[in-house]
């Protein structure tokens, strides 16, 4: 997540940004995800895949270059290991020719490159090199990096020079030269950086050695040896104060880089060491730190938010909340890491689902965490346009992708929908299981990946989730109507959509009912069709029915009211339903008693059928493909799956 509190003040230099550490939560986290990325309207020629870096396994890089934080430029080396899929003459990397190549290295020998202004580098090879055959290469190269994403930045803190990379999404190739694509982890990255000696050289994994050198220069080394996406590889540099000590059951290092005037602020340094606390939480919820062998840890930078590199979180603010989203992301952005732009909520709307657990668990009473997910809810539905998949056609705009309501809060709260629909118990076991996979965990992983394997956990089937609430816009408004007779409780729930691309959402209801006596009920309403109903028992005398009463779904301006002209009858004479849902060979009709036409399209509109429906008898499909499709009958349109 790159989180910036950038608002009306986005045209100001990286170093004249600084967060607030504003106490009220609500108004904090509203600052730290107003504007993610400090580029707009700017655009690269790929977004998810470079083509012409498929044909090779990127499976190690060592950065060797000088840099110096006072100074915005970088000179050195890159050596890149690599594997070709296919017999290949020449390979190319991504990289901006606003940086000189001087030379390319191979076994030796300088060989021919050409570089592009497509923000790439084509190096031809002497002789074609065999598939499954490890080489190597080493560019040589110097220059003020593009400034196109601000991935590359310097400034001061107090009075001393700071420089710092933020590479997420298509920064990376802006500073070095790598393969962009989110197709292909990093298995292994060195750093070694020359430095002037007074400053501190923090990245990613294990710091490995550093060395004095001749001339008042300092060789630091580190060194990770687990996948790592390109736009995950960082470093920053300053006279930082090292805070080092052990974090987790079993305790592997924590490791923080912060200025020395953060190490002077106690209230800082405190959450800090609350690390420790939220850490404890993800582990217990989301399985084992990830990155256990290396670190978990910060660097700080001059950026006034947070980003999760990988096994050590830029922070350039040290709320809580920023803390433990940075953290969750280390499951979720780092471990596993979307396969497209497209997919963004997999890592952030995780992430701030982290942020639920962490205020939900540790940090809110149950009243101020209720009071936070309507915030939340506030936030989402203050518009009724912009699914929470980003379309290919969006992509050009990082801060679409990085939209604070769609990407963020929304993606936050589907995470928490599929909660509320799974329970606890499988949600979480689901959750441990997905970054757990061998086909996934440090790895990438789509939308499609995710489904997959929550229905190998769970056994549920989200295509029609997906559908309505990442593909789809909006949301519901219901009115839940209720009445009690005796021992039976009538509940009537109908439901509107704010944006025409969801027909309906499907969601099961939750209902607490509250007796004149203290008493309580609880009830899940499976609402798969308008104004259906639902009888229920109940044994004590019904004072109020509050809905969505913790605040499980995404909902605005629901109503619940006492209606006493419900009765049993009524209740079966307006159920409509389609059934059963999903279905193999035959679909039924309830509450139509006469001969009417009828449609069925599929999903992206295209006419399948046009027939009259007969009371009582079948509507055959045992014809149609599997998949999602909309049957139309009375002006009512319901999804249905055919198996």
């Amino acid at each position: 997540m790159k989180i910036l509190y950038l608002l009306i003040l986005s045209f100001l230099l990286p170093q004249t940004l600084h967060a607030q550490d504003g106490h009220d939560h609500n108004i904090e986290k509203k600052g730290l995800r107003a504007m993610e990325m400090k580029s707009f309207a700017k655009k690269m020629t790929a977004y998810n895949v470079n083509p012409n870096t498929l044909n090779y396994d990127l499976q190690y890089q060592r950065m060797d270059v000088s840099l110096d934080p006072a100074v915005y430029n970088i000179s050195g080396s890159v050596t890149s290991h690599f594997k070709p899929n296919q017999n290949m003459n020449s390979i190319y990397f991504d990289l901006t020719d606003e940086l000189t190549v001087s030379t390319v290295k191979y076994h030796g020998n300088n060989i021919t490159f050409q570089q592009l202004a497509t923000k790439e580098i084509k190096i031809d090879f002497p002789a074609s090199i065999p598939a499954n055959t490890l080489d190597s290469l080493t560019i040589n190269y110097s220059g003020a990096p593009s400034d196109q994403y601000d991935a590359f930045f310097n400034g001061t803190q107090g009075t001393t020079a700071v420089l710092s990379t933020l590479s997420e999404p298509y920064g990376a190739q802006d500073w070095f030269p790598t393969k962009q694509s989110l197709n292909d982890k990093i298995e292994k990255f060195d750093f070694k950086i020359t430095t002037p000696s007074q400053y501190n050289v923090a990245a990613n994994g294990k710091l490995m050695s550093e060395t004095t050198l001749t001339g008042g220069k300092k060789l630091t080394f580190w060194r990770t040896a687990y996948p790592t996406a390109a736009y995950l590889i960082a470093l920053s540099i300053t006279n930082f104060t090292k805070v080092n000590s052990t974090i987790g059951n079993p305790p592997f290092p924590f490791v923080n880089y912060v200025f020395p005037s953060t190490n002077a602020n106690a209230t800082t340094m405190a959450n800090i060491e609350w690390t420790k606390q939220i850490m404890t939480t993800f582990e217990t919820y989301f399985g084992p730190y990830p990155f256990r062998d290396e670190k978990y840890g910060h660097m700080e930078f001059k950026w006034g938010g947070g980003m999760e590199h990988q096994t050590m979180s830029s922070m350039g603010s040290w709320s809580k909340g920023i803390i433990a989203h940075e953290l969750a992301h280390q499951w979720f952005g780092d471990k596993v890491t979307c396969a497209t732009w497209n997919d963004i909520w997999l890592n952030e709307g995780f992430a701030t689902f982290g942020e639920h657990l962490a205020n939900e668990k540790l940090l809110m009473t149950n009243a101020q965490f209720l009071n936070y997910l309507a915030n939340e809810k506030n936030t989402i539905t203050s518009s009724t346009a912009g699914s929470t998949y980003v379309s290919d056609t969006e992509l050009s705009s990082v801060n679409r992708i990085f939209s604070s309501r769609l990407s963020y809060a929304k993606g936050g709260y589907i995470v928490r929908m599929i909660k509320w629909i799974l329970g606890d118990t499988a949600f979480y076991q689901a959750v441990k299981d997905y970054h757990s996979r061998p086909n996934i965990a440090y790895g990438y992983a789509s939308t499609a990946d995710f489904k997959a394997s929550f229905l190998q956990s769970s056994g549920k089937d989200l295509t029609e989730f997906f559908n309505d609430w990442l593909y789809g816009q909006g949301y519901p408004t219901y009115t839940i109507k209720w009445k009690q007779t005796g021992n039976q409780i009538f509940f009537k729930a109908g439901q509107t959509q704010s944006n025409a691309s969801v027909s309906f959402f499907e969601m099961p209801l939750p209902i607490k009912v509250n007796g004149t006596g203290g008493e309580t009920a609880y009830f899940v309403l499976n609402h798969t069709t308008n104004n259906q109903g639902f009888l229920e028992s109940i044994n004590f005398p019904v004072a109020s029915v509050q809905f969505n009463y913790e605040h499980q779904i995404l909902d605005k301006n629901s109503t619940v009211t006492q209606d006493n002209t419900l009765s049993v009858a009524s209740v079966e004479k307006d159920e409509f339903a389609l059934y059963p849902n999903p279905a193999k060979n035959e679909l039924y009709l309830k509450g139509i008693d006469r001969a009417v036409d009828y449609s069925i399209h599929s999903i992206d509109g295209k006419l399948i059928r046009k027939a009259v429906y007969q009371p009582g008898k079948a509507v055959e499909i045992s014809e149609l493909v599997p998949g999602t499709y909309i049957f139309t009958v009375q002006e009512k349109n319901i999804k249905f799956v055919k198996h």
